[in-house]
């Protein structure tokens, strides 16, 4: 059987092997807890700072403004919930806006903040996924404390217009937090252009370790805890620090932005021979997603009276790992919410699949690739 290709780097990237050594010293004879004092908990602390420094140098932020986290998820959850509750308490407002296409991170979120009393709006899409500034200024409201909404989506890859969103918020003295998980290692991540008040990531979308990640948060910001101990992260986030992690998401995210420039260019070469060559095979095919506003390794399709989940077997029987969206809604019988939201008819959103490409993957993985997916499609077809 010939070699198996990778193409889900959009659920997560394999760990880069110096981002790996780097770990190694704190997974082994750098054991010390950062709390302690004494030489190994010293040593642990000061990697500690290090790491936390060169992520704040990366998002041009402040070091203080950086809280480690244990995953993507956990810093959209701190972000939305923290400012939600502290401004409530300062009786700012309860009012929360995000977007339809989010992740579930944020969507289930703000789902439990409604039902605790928080007032919800989630604004729509266009076709293509985008959130338009002015739908956004229309909906903000005097009680309006807090905007969400993602830089770029994890399953059509469309990439949203984060600094006009947040000048709007802004104008109105609201808020603006930005799920950047997607987009950490192929775009800017510079907040002060950005102009956002918070920022989430994880390191393993660009080749650093699952179970660690982090949220930015603009110094002033106010943020209420929301896990209770020892008051780690300057009291924003208790839990002894996963001191390799966190070493290897702050290696990840600095090899991921000083190489950043030659990795898009590798993976647009492939997505737009991916793109060309499968809606030239498969004139049914749909794009999904904007055309050109859309993370460069990022390709993701609709296929008429296509099973998707069918078609995913199909392939990984020949060797072909992807995705019909995104990998923390696996086995969901309803079809997507992102392509629902851009109107994709249900019929069509059931048959999709989401291609994403990475640094392992070669033009001749993707010319096989175009000679089993179309092939695959006929076989499971509902004709």
């Amino acid at each position: 059987m010939e070699e198996p290709i990778y193409l889900d780097h959009a659920a997560t990237t394999p760990l880069d092997l110096r981002v790996l050594q780097a770990m190694l010293p704190y997974l082994t004879e750098r054991f010390g807890n950062p709390s302690s004092i004494h030489r190994l908990g010293r040593e642990a602390r000061q990697a500690l700072d290090e790491a936390r420094g060169s992520v704040a140098e990366v998002l041009n932020a402040s070091p203080q403004e950086i809280v480690f986290t244990s995953s993507g998820t956990e810093a959209d959850n701190l972000a939305i919930k923290g400012v939600a509750h502290a401004l409530l308490l300062e009786g700012k407002g309860n009012h929360i806006i995000t977007s339809a296409i989010e992740h579930h991170a944020v969507l289930h979120t703000c789902d439990y903040l409604e039902r605790l009393g928080f007032q919800v709006t989630r604004l729509p899409v266009d076709g293509y996924g985008l959130v338009h500034p002015e739908v956004l200024a229309e909906a903000i409201r005097p009680e309006t404390v807090l905007v969400s909404i993602m830089y770029a989506n994890n399953e059509v890859g469309t990439i949203e217009p984060i600094p006009e969103l947040a000048a709007v918020a802004h104008r109105h003295g609201v808020y603006f937090h930005t799920d950047a998980v997607q987009a950490g290692g192929s775009l800017s991540l510079d907040v002060e252009a950005l102009g956002v008040d918070l920022l989430s990531l994880s390191a393993h979308k660009f080749y650093g370790p699952r179970g660690v990640g982090m949220l930015y948060v603009r110094r002033g910001v106010p943020l209420m805890p929301q896990i209770h101990g020892g008051g780690q992260e300057r009291n924003r986030r208790s839990g002894t620090e996963n001191v390799a992690g966190i070493v290897g998401l702050a290696t990840a995210l600095r090899l991921a932005q000083e190489e950043r420039e030659a990795y898009n260019a590798h993976c647009l070469h492939l997505r737009e021979r991916l793109i060309a060559g499968l809606l030239e095979r498969i004139p049914s095919a749909r794009l999904n997603g904007h055309p050109t506003r859309r993370l460069p390794n990022n390709a993701h399709f609709c296929f008429e009276r296509v099973d998707g989940e069918s078609l995913l077997v199909k392939l990984d029987q020949q060797g072909i790992y992807a995705s019909g969206g995104s990998a923390c809604t696996a086995g969901a019988l309803e079809p997507s919410h992102v392509l629902t939201a851009m109107g994709v008819p249900p019929e069509m959103a059931r048959g999709a699949l989401r291609l994403t490409v990475g640094r392992q993957n070669t033009p001749e993985q993707i010319e096989r690739v175009l000679d089993l997916l179309p092939r695959s499609i006929e076989e499971v077809a509902d004709v």
